[in-house]
C-alpha cells in the first residue's frame, strides 16, 4: 500500500497576559516537535537577563523599528507595555513556504492583527488559573519593576475579555496538564484536510 502525503504549514498563534508561562509551554513544544519554527520577534525593550538576540527577539532601536514599519517589512506590529513590537513578514512567509510551521508567541493585540489579516492560522490563548496568580507570577519571576507589574495587570484584565477572538483556550495551573492540551489542538490541527493532504493507491 502507497500513500503520498502533501502537507503545508500551519501558523500556530500562541497568546495571553504576561505571566501566564507563554514561553515555557512555547519552549517544550519547539523541544519535542521539529516540524515547528519559532518566529523570532523584533522589539524595542531592552533585554531580560537571559534573552539572546536573535533567539528570544530581535532587540531594535526606535529608528530601526520606524524603518521596519515604513517598508512594510511586519505582518503585524503593536506598542504594548510601552514598548514596540512586531513579527517580520519574510522568514514567517519562507519557513511556510519550506513546508514548515510556525510559531508566534505574541501578545494578545499582535495575535488580534494577525487574525485580521491572515487567510489560515490557528490561535491559542494561555489563561492563568487567577488574577491573583498572575500577580504572583509576575513578582516571583522578578524581571520587571512594580509599576512595570501593575501596568502588566491592567493590561491583563482587558485583554482575558478578548478571548472569544482566539479558536482555543488553555489554563496553566498545572503546567503538564497544560502542555498535553496544547499538543493535543496541534496534533488535531495537523490533520486537517487543509494541511493534510493523502492520496491513497488503487491497491
Amino acid at each position: 500500500m502507497a500513500v503520498q502525503i502533501e502537507r503545508t504549514g500551519m501558523l500556530l498563534i500562541i497568546s495571553g497576559p504576561s505571566g501566564t508561562g507563554k514561553g515555557t509551554l512555547v519552549k517544550k513544544l519547539m523541544d519535542c516537535d521539529p516540524t515547528f519554527r519559532f518566529s523570532c520577534s523584533v522589539t524595542t525593550r531592552k533585554p531580560r537577563e537571559g534573552e539572546i538576540e536573535g533567539v528570544h527577539y530581535h532587540f531594535v532601536s526606535d529608528e530601526e523599528y520606524e524603518r521596519l514599519v515604513q517598508n512594510g517589512e511586519f505582518l503585524e506590529h503593536a506598542t504594548v507595555h510601552g514598548h514596540h513590537y512586531g513579527t517580520l513578514r519574510k522568514p514567517v512567509e519562507e519557513m511556510m513556504a519550506q513546508g514548515y510551521h510556525v510559531l508566534l508567541d505574541i501578545d494578545p493585540q499582535g495575535a488580534i492583527s494577525v487574525m485580521e489579516n491572515a487567510r489560515e492560522y490557528v490561535s491559542v490563548f494561555i489563561l492563568p488559573p487567577s488574577f491573583e496568580d498572575l500577580r504572583i507570577r509576575l513578582h516571583t519571576r522578578n524581571t520587571d519593576d512594580p509599576v512595570e507589574i501593575e501596568r502588566r495587570l491592567r493590561n491583563a484584565r482587558g485583554e482575558v475579555k478578548k478571548i472569544e477572538r482566539y479558536q482555543y483556550a488553555v489554563i496553566n495551573d498545572n503546567l503538564e496538564l497544560a502542555f498535553s492540551q496544547l499538543q493535543a489542538i496541534v496534533s488535531a490541527e495537523k490533520q486537517r484536510t487543509t494541511r493534510f493532504k493523502p492520496t491513497i493507491s488503487e491497491n
